[in-house]
């Protein structure tokens, strides 16, 4: 049997090859393409982070929710500086402060795996022990691991962990050898996808043979259905359903919500079948009626309530206010529900109106919190993504922390906010 010892040099050899291959492709097309402009992910993570020397170098990001609603976070190892300037004792316990924050949820994980150097990389002994950290919490909730530009050093390490990874969670495991097969799955324009896994995949991409050409043109989008109601902006389901103040998808899921999902553990914590919320959004788009009791499953309409707000064109919360929200963090505590009320009442009044009925129902659910679990802080972590982004790139780490605490207020201090007008159909509490 082989021993560890020989396991960690074939290791080391694998990757030695695999930078050398990657050297030679990398002069080689560095000469014929300029790389790709990097994203804009936004400003790092306060000193004041209790893993400030570890959050910095951005190897950890979470950027909001997958097309099925489970949060998505996204690791990458060319962000791993050499392994003399990294603690990896401190990054697993980072890893695990962040998950803790997560994994209460269904979550999904996207691992950039270009990038992990023999200079950089952790021990195949470190690696068996973060697998041991992660119990079932962890492994549970995780419904899909993306694994992106495998190698045979992928390979080799997942040969050898095979044994000890159960048959289950062994199927939640997808290789994805480029970046646009993520387009399937994921938001891609909300990735946080480092400058170096780019053009990685630019160089891929130019020395495939025979495959699909570098530059993919996307196909001109179509116009939109009459009664489309997913990825269209408020104002058009408004002008398209007889000037309904409250988007249908929103009124038919909070209504049905009210009635059979308040007391229900975890409401929003959890992912409902892909392809149920696929024929869902379907059915919504084509204008046909939707009934929530022929799926079983209370979490269906609580994951299309988000997806609809995840995929208007502009978040409900308006990009005007992106920069403003970060702000709170500065903002005195005494004095941040009144900073709250005012960026609310600067809306615009369709934008406050369905925001004022979605956050009546959300303060609605944690009055319920002792059966359900939801309180405010845990809503807020989990809508706060999905009411609020930047016009360009994706969320930054650095500013979750304020959007949810922006969220978190929103809910907890829903009478005294939105004390001005009464939603529809509603009498003010």
């Amino acid at each position: 049997m082989i021993s560890a010892a020989d396991l960690e040099r074939l290791a080391e050899i694998e990757l030695k090859e695999e930078e050398e291959v990657e050297e030679g492709e990398r002069q080689s097309y560095s000469a014929e393409r300029p790389a790709p402009t990097p994203p804009q992910s936004g400003v790092g993570p306060d000193p004041s982070h209790p893993y400030y020397d570890v959050a910095r170098h951005g190897i950890l990001q979470v950027t909001g929710d997958d097309h099925y609603g489970r949060k998505l976070i996204i690791f990458s190892s060319c962000c791993m500086p050499p392994s003399y300037q990294l603690n990896h004792h401190r990054l697993l316990e980072y890893l695990k402060y962040t998950l803790d924050q997560y994994v209460e949820m269904d979550y999904t994980v996207v691992y950039f795996h270009y990038g992990l150097k023999s200079s950089n990389k952790p021990s195949l002994k470190w690696l068996q022990e973060a697998y041991n950290e992660f119990g079932r919490k962890y492994k549970k909730n995780l419904k899909a691991l993306y694994v992106v530009h495998p190698t045979n050093f992928i390979r080799i390490v997942w040969n050898i962990f095979k044994p000890f990874i159960s048959h289950k969670f062994g199927k939640k495991l997808t290789y994805v050898n480029y970046l646009a097969e993520l387009r399937g799955h994921l938001d891609y324009e909300q990735l946080v996808i480092p400058a170096d896994v780019l053009r990685h995949d630019e160089r891929l991409r130019a020395a495939q043979k025979g495959g699909p050409p570098l530059l993919v043109k996307s196909p001109p989008p179509r116009p939109p259905l009459p009664t489309q109601q997913f990825g269209v902006s408020l104002q058009y389901i408004r002008e398209k359903n007889r000037d309904a103040i409250i988007p249908p998808v929103v009124f038919q899921t909070v209504s049905y919500l009210k009635e059979n999902g308040l007391k229900t553990e975890g409401i929003f914590r959890r992912s409902a079948r892909v392809q149920t919320i696929k024929d869902v959004q379907k059915l919504y788009n084509l204008g046909k009626p939707v009934s929530f009791e022929l799926y079983g499953d209370i979490h269906v309409p609580a994951v299309i309530l988000k997806t609809f707000l995840r995929e208007l064109p502009e978040p409900l919360l308006t990009f005007p206010l992106y920069s403003q929200v970060l702000d709170i963090i500065g903002v005195e505590s005494s004095l941040r529900v009144s900073t709250c009320q005012r960026l609310v009442q600067s809306l615009p009044e369709h934008n406050f109106i369905v925001l004022k009925y979605l956050l009546s129902f959300l303060h609605m659910v944690t009055q319920e919190s002792i059966v359900n679990k939801m309180s405010p802080s845990n809503l807020a972590c989990v809508f706060g993504v999905n009411l609020l982004w930047p016009p360009r790139g994706a969320v930054a780490m650095s500013a979750l922390a304020p959007i949810n605490i922006f969220t978190e207020i929103l809910v907890e201090h829903y009478d005294s906010i939105f004390n001005s007008r009464c939603p529809p159909g509603q009498v003010t509490p």
